[in-house]
C-alpha cells in the first residue's frame, strides 16, 4: 500500500535476530486511545513493542511509573507539536521501528510526520471516533499521510465510515474492534447483591452529555422512582462545573454524585447494576464494554458506534440521544422489572467476553503487522470479521 519499499520481512528479521518491532504513538491524556494503545503493548516472542506518549497539560509520570513496573517500554515527547515530531523523529532513528503505529486525533498526524521524516517502512493509522475537530487544514493533512500510511484503522465500522467519507482511501481503511483486558473486569457481586445505581464513567465534554443524565435524575425523582447516579471521569473542568451548576439548580446533588477520577473502576461496576453512557457520538463506547464485562445492565445512546456494542433489547438498552424524558423512563422500566435488568446484564457480559476481548484485538492487529512486513504487493490485509469492510468483504 505504501509508495515506499519496504526494507524488511519476518523472515528477515529472523535471519537478524530480532523480532519485529512495532512504535505505539499516542496522547499522555490516557484516554480510550492510550488504553488501546497499552493494551496493544508488550513484548512476546514475535514482537517488541515501544509506547511513545505525547505530554499533556497533566502529569503522567505515576501513571508512566506504573506501566513500566509492569515491564512496558515507554517514552515521553514534549507537548507543543513540532517538538514532538522531532523528539519522535529521533526515538525512530535511534529504535528503527518497523512499524508505527499512531492513535488518535490529532496524535495520529503528529506521529507519521515523525514516521516519514524517519524512514519507517510501515505506518498505521488508528481512528477513535466518529467526529473529530479536523476543519479543512488538518483533514488536507490527514488526506495526504493516508496516501503515505499502509492501513488506516476504525474503531468500528462507524469509525471506518466516517474516516470514508472524510475522504480517505476507502481500500486503505478497515475495521478493528477495539478490546478491552478481561482479566481487569471481573464479573463483581452477583446481581441480587449490587445497588440498584448507575454508573456513567466518561470524560466531561460535549461530547458525553452528562445534562441528560442530571435531567432524568431530576425526572425519576418527580415520578417516585429516584435512583443513584455515580459520575466518574476527569476531563475538561468547564463541562463539569457546567454539570455541577446543573445539578444545584435541579435539586438532585443527593441522586447525582461526582467521584472525579477512580482508580478501580472494575471494583465501582462491579457493585452497580446499570451502567450507562448518554453520549451525542462515539467511537465506539468503551466504557459499556467495560460495564457489561462487570456484569452491568448497559443503556446507552441510539448512536453510531454504540448501536455496535448494544443489540437493543437483546444485550442491552437504546435510548434517543438528549431525550431525558426516554432516559428516565427505561430506567424506571427498570428498576421495576429486575429480571430483566439481570437477563439483559448476562446477555452482554456473554457478548462483550466473546466479542470484545483484548486477546482478539492483538490477534487482529498482528495479522495486519504481519501482512504489511510479508506481502510484496502490499495490498489491505484480509481477516475475519475483526478486520473487514462494513459490507463484510475484504478490503482490497
Amino acid at each position: 500500500m505504501s509508495d515506499r519499499s519496504a526494507d524488511t520481512n519476518l523472515t528477515g528479521l529472523r535471519r537478524q535476530g530480532r523480532r519485529l518491532r512495532v512504535l505505539h504513538f499516542a496522547t499522555g491524556g490516557f484516554s480510550g486511545a492510550t488504553q488501546v494503545a497499552v493494551d496493544l503493548c508488550g513484548d512476546d516472542t514475535q514482537q517488541q513493542t515501544l509506547l511513545v506518549l505525547r505530554r499533556r497539560a497533566n502529569d503522567p509520570a505515576a501513571r508512566i511509573s506504573e506501566l513500566r513496573a509492569r515491564g512496558l517500554a515507554v517514552d515521553v515527547v514534549p507537548r507543543p507539536r513540532l517538538l514532538a515530531i522531532w523528539r519522535l523523529w529521533q526515538i525512530c532513528r535511534t529504535w528503527r521501528p518497523d512499524i508505527l503505529v499512531a492513535h488518535g486525533f490529532s496524535d495520529h498526524l503528529w506521529g507519521r510526520y515523525a514516521g516519514l521524516m524517519a524512514g519507517v517502512p510501515h505506518l498505521v493509522h488508528v481512528e477513535h471516533n466518529v467526529r473529530e475537530r479536523y476543519g479543512w487544514w488538518l483533514l488536507w493533512q490527514s488526506r495526504w499521510l493516508a496516501r503515505r500510511t499502509d492501513a488506516l484503522v476504525g474503531v468500528s465500522d462507524a469509525v471506518r465510515a466516517a474516516l470514508v467519507r472524510l475522504g480517505h482511501p476507502p481500500a486503505r481503511c478497515i475495521t478493528i474492534y477495539n478490546g478491552i483486558d478481561l482479566s481487569r473486569w471481573p464479573s463483581g457481586l452477583p446481581w441480587d447483591e449490587r445497588e440498584s445505581a448507575v454508573l456513567m464513567a466518561a470524560r466531561f465534554a460535549r461530547q458525553k452529555d452528562h445534562e441528560t443524565l442530571i435531567r432524568a435524575a431530576r425526572l425519576l425523582v418527580d415520578q417516585g422512582t429516584p435512583l443513584v447516579f455515580y459520575v466518574a471521569g476527569g476531563g475538561s473542568r468547564r463541562w463539569r462545573a457546567r454539570s455541577e451548576r446543573l445539578v444545584e439548580q435541579l435539586g438532585v446533588a443527593p441522586w447525582v454524585r461526582f467521584l472525579g477520577p477512580v482508580d478501580d473502576l472494575p471494583a465501582l461496576y462491579g457493585r452497580v447494576r446499570y451502567c450507562l453512557l448518554s453520549s451525542h457520538y462515539e467511537g465506539l463506547g468503551l466504557a459499556l464494554i467495560e460495564g457489561m464485562a462487570s456484569g452491568c445492565c448497559a443503556i446507552g445512546s441510539d448512536v453510531e458506534g454504540i448501536r455496535e456494542v448494544i443489540d437493543d433489547g437483546n444485550t442491552g438498552l437504546l435510548v434517543p440521544h438528549g431525550d431525558a424524558h426516554a432516559l428516565a423512563h427505561t430506567l424506571a422500566t427498570l428498576i421495576t422489572n429486575e429480571c430483566q435488568g439481570q437477563r439483559l446484564a448476562k446477555a452482554g457480559q456473554q457478548m462483550v467476553r466473546a466479542r470484545f476481548d483484548r486477546l482478539v484485538m492483538r490477534a487482529a492487529y498482528w495479522q495486519l503487522f504481519r501482512r504489511l512486513v510479508t506481502d510484496d504487493d502490499r495490498e489491505t490485509p484480509e481477516s475475519s470479521t475483526e478486520l473487514r469492510t462494513p459490507d463484510g468483504s475484504h478490503s482490497r
